[in-house]
C-alpha cells in the first residue's frame, strides 16, 4: 500500500565538500508546495491583528481571570476586546510619557495574566520592543536581561516587585520606571525613589496615560517586535531578535495549518493560558487567538489548582507540555484500574475499537461517536468538556500518552517542534493522521527543512533511512542574537540554521526527533555515546519518571541518576515486604537493583550495545527542578549543573560500578 507523503522536495541533496558534511534534499509542506506563505500586503505589526479584532468584535470576551475574595476563588471575570484596547491605549500613552520611544525596550516580568497581554499590546501600539523577563530564572537572570537589553521600563507582577527592588541598584543605568501589574506599597515606592526609579501601581499608570494621550507612530514589519531571552542549558541567556514580520507570519502559518488540516480558531473559541508568556510558544498562540477574536482565560498561577481552573474555564484549545499530559494520562489510568472489572473491560474494548478505526484513517470525530458518548466523554470532562484541539510542545510526548489522548480526549491532538529562533513551531503533525504519532510532523508553511549528515555520530542524511541534524530556513526565522552576533557563526551556515537536534525523515514526510548533536561524549575505550537517545529509551521504562545518564572520557561505562515513579516503587515494596516511605525506598539497595535491572532490560529490548547499559544508579526521590537549577523552564536537563550537583553521588556510583565490573 502506497504511503501518502506530506512533503515535497524543492532542492536536491548535496554531497560532502571539504569539511562540510553532505546534506539531504530540501523539503517543504505539501500545503506550501508552490511557495512559502507570504504576509499579505498592508499589515505591518501585530498591533493591527489586535485593533482589527476590536473593530470586528468589540464586545467579545477577550481576557479572563478568576478573582480571589476573602480567600475564595470566584468564576472567570472578563474584559472585552474594546475594554482591553482602551486600557492598552492608555498604558501605551503612559509609556511614551515616561520618555520611552519607538525602538526602545520595555521588560515584562510575571506570570500570565491580562496585564501581561495589555502591556505587550501597549508596546506593540508604539513600536516599542517588549522583552519578557523570565519568571523562572530568578533575580540574577532578570538583572542580566535588564542590563543586557538596556530596559528602561519594566512591568512587574505585584509579588515580583521585591525581587526587582533587590537588584535595582545594579540596574539603574537603564531602568527608570517600574509599573506593577497591581498595587505598589509606599515603602516600595520609597525604596525605588532612593535610586532614582519611579514606581507606579497599574491604576496610577493607566490614569497617567489617559491624561497624556499620544498619537500612534508608523510601524514597519521589519521593526523588531520582541527580544526573547532563551534559558539555554549553559552560559548567559541569549536574546533572540524577532521582527513584526516574523511574529505575524508565524501566527498566519498556525492559522493556515489548522485551517487546511482541521478547523481554524474563531471568535467562538476559548484558550487556556498557563504556559509561560515569557516563552515564544504561548506568545504565538495568544497572538493567534487575538488575531481571530477568541477568548483567553488565565490560570491562577498555582499548579495545585491547574485542573480546577481548566474545568472552570472549559476551553476549546489547550496547549500543554508533556508533563501536564503525563499527569492526565496516569491520573485517568489510575481511576480506571481502581474501578470495577466491568468498567475496565468496557474501557479497554472501547479503546481498542476506536484505535483500530483511527488506524484505518477515520477522523477523530467519526472513529467511534457511540463510545465517545458512552465512555470517553468522562475523560473529556477532565479538561472541561469542550476541548477540540490539544497541542503539545517543548519536549517529545511519550507515544503511549499521545495514543491515549488521541483515542480518549474527543478532539484532535497535534505535536509540534520549534525553538525561540524559529519563533515557536517550525514543524507540526497533521490533524487526524495517525501515522504521524510519535513524530513532530511536517514543516509549517513558512519553513523549509533539510537534514545534514553527522559523520562522527554515524548519521547519514543521504542513506535509505535519512538521519542527521535538522536545519531550517524560511520566513519565520529570527534575525540574530542581541549584541551577540558572534554566536551566529556557530548556528547559521550558508543560510541554514543548525538546530543541534537529530531527526529522521519517515516515509510519510514526517520528522522524528531522537537525539541531540551536542550531547555526545566519548567513553575511555573510544566509543561515542549519544546520551539523549539513551535517555529517551530508558525513559520508556514504566518504573521511572526522569533519568539523567552520565559518562565521560575517563570512564569506560555509564551511570545514572533516576527519579522513580512513586506508585510503581511503592507497589514493588508492598509486594516484596520492603518497609519505609518513598525516600527510604530510594535508598534501599534492593530497590536500586530492581530498577537498574528493569532499565537495562528496556535497553536490551532496544538492542543497546554493552557500553550503553548502566552499571550503577542513584534513586532520587525529588524530581529534577528549576529551583535547584537542574532543568530549564521547558524541563530540558542542564547537564553541567546536574554533574556539579550530583558530583559526590556520581563518584560513589563509579566506585560501585568498578566493583561490579571487577
Amino acid at each position: 500500500m502506497s504511503v501518502m507523503k506530506y512533503t515535497v522536495e524543492v532542492e536536491e541533496s548535496k554531497p560532502a565538500v571539504g569539511d562540510r558534511p553532505s546534506a539531504g534534499p530540501v523539503y517543504r509542506s505539501i500545503f506550501a508546495k508552490d511557495g512559502l506563505l507570504e504576509l499579505p500586503a498592508g499589515i505591518e505589526s501585530p498591533w493591527e491583528f489586535f485593533s482589527k479584532s476590536v473593530e470586528k468584535n468589540p464586545k467579545n470576551q477577550m481576557l479572563g481571570s478568576r478573582e480571589i475574595v476573602d480567600g475564595k476563588v470566584g468564576p472567570y471575570v472578563w474584559q472585552t476586546y474594546q475594554q482591553a484596547y482602551d486600557e492598552a491605549i492608555e498604558i501605551g500613552s503612559a509609556i511614551r510619557h515616561s520618555g520611552v520611544n519607538p525602538g526602545d525596550r520595555c521588560g515584562i516580568y510575571g506570570s500570565n495574566c491580562p496585564e501581561w497581554i495589555i502591556a505587550m499590546e501597549a508596546c506593540n501600539s508604539h513600536g516599542i520592543q517588549y522583552v519578557p523577563l523570565y519568571d523562572t530564572l530568578g533575580a540574577n537572570a532578570v538583572e542580566f536581561i535588564i542590563n543586557h537589553a538596556e530596559i528602561s521600563l519594566a512591568f512587574v507582577q505585584e509579588i515580583k516587585i521585591q525581587a526587582v527592588l533587590k537588584c535595582l541598584e545594579r540596574c539603574t543605568p537603564h531602568l527608570k520606571t517600574i509599573v506593577s501589574f497591581g498595587k505598589v506599597t509606599d515603602e516600595q515606592k520609597k525604596e525605588a525613589e532612593q535610586v532614582g526609579v519611579s514606581c507606579y501601581s497599574w491604576k496610577e499608570y493607566s490614569s497617567l496615560g489617559s491624561q497624556h494621550c499620544k498619537e500612534l507612530p508608523v510601524r514597519k514589519k521589519s521593526d523588531i517586535c520582541t527580544i526573547m531571552y532563551t534559558s539555554g542549558t549553559t552560559g548567559d541567556p541569549k536574546g533572540v531578535i524577532l521582527t513584526n514580520e516574523v511574529i505575524m507570519a508565524e501566527v498566519l502559518a498556525t492559522d493556515h495549518m489548522l485551517f487546511v488540516t482541521d478547523k481554524a480558531v474563531s471568535e467562538e473559541d476559548s484558550y487556556f493560558s498557563f504556559l509561560p508568556l515569557a516563552h515564544v510558544f504561548d506568545q504565538i498562540m495568544e497572538n493567534y487567538c487575538i488575531y481571530k477574536g477568541a477568548s483567553i482565560g488565565f490560570w491562577r498561577g498555582d499548579v495545585r489548582y491547574l485542573m480546577e481552573d481548566i474545568q472552570e474555564l472549559k476551553p476549546t484549545i489547550l496547549c500543554g507540555v508533556p508533563r501536564v499530559f503525563d499527569r492526565i494520562y496516569t491520573g485517568t489510568l489510575d481511576k480506571i484500574s481502581s474501578g470495577g472489572a466491568l468498567q475496565k473491560r468496557l474501557f479497554q474494548f472501547a479503546y481498542n475499537y476506536k484505535l483500530k478505526n483511527l488506524e484505518k484513517g477515520l477522523k477523530q470525530d467519526q472513529a467511534s461517536p457511540f463510545f465517545d458518548k458512552l465512555v470517553f466523554s468522562k475523560i473529556k470532562q477532565v479538561l472541561g468538556g469542550r476541548v477540540r484541539c490539544l497541542i503539545s510542545g517543548a519536549a517529545p510526548l511519550r507515544r503511549p500518552v499521545e495514543e491515549f489522548l488521541r483515542v480518549t480526549c474527543c478532539g484532535i491532538v497535534s505535536q509540534g517542534y520549534g525553538l525561540t529562533e524559529s519563533s515557536a513551531g517550525c514543524m507540526s503533525s497533521v490533524a487526524n493522521v495517525i501515522s504521524m504519532m510519535g513524530t513532530v510532523g511536517i514543516p509549517i508553511a513558512t519553513i523549509e527543512v533539510r537534514l545534514e549528515s553527522v559523520p562522527e555520530m554515524g548519521y547519514d542524511a543521504l542513506s535509505a533511512v535519512p538521519r542527521g541534524e535538522i536545519c531550517l530556513r524560511g520566513k519565520t526565522m529570527f534575525s540574530g542574537y542581541h549584541k551577540r552576533q558572534d554566536l551566529m557563526e556557530d548556528v547559521l551556515v550558508d543560510g541554514w540554521f543548525h538546530t543541534g537536534d537529530i531527526g529522521e525523515w519517515l516515509p510519510n514526510g514526517a520528522m522524528k526527533i531522537f537525539d541531540r548533536k551536542k550531547n555526545i561524549f566519548k567513553l575511555s575505550q573510544g566509543e561515542y555515546v549519544a546520551v539523549e537517545n539513551l535517555e529517551s529509551i530508558f525513559g520508556q521504562c514504566p518504573l521511572i519518571t526522569s533519568i539523567w545518564v552520565y559518562g565521560n572520557s575517563f570512564e569506560s561505562f555509564l551511570v545514572a541518576v533516576v527519579v522513580p515513579d512513586r506508585k510503581a516503587l511503592e507497589d514493588w515494596a508492598a509486594l516484596n515486604n520492603e518497609p519505609g516511605d518513598f525516600s527510604l525506598l530510594c535508598e534501599n539497595p534492593k530497590a536500586r537493583k530492581y530498577i537498574l535491572d528493569e532499565l537495562n532490560s528496556t535497553g536490551q529490548a532496544h538492542k543497546f550495545r554493552g557500553f550503553e547499559t548502566l552499571k550503577a544508579i542513584h534513586l532520587e526521590p525529588n524530581p529534577f527542578d528549576i529551583e535547584r537549577d537542574l532543568v530549564t523552564p521547558t524541563f530540558k536537563l542542564k547537564r553541567t549543573q546536574l554533574a556539579a550537583y550530583y558530583k559526590d553521588r556520581v563518584d560513589q556510583l563509579y566506585r560501585e560500578g568498578e566493583g561490579t565490573k571487577a
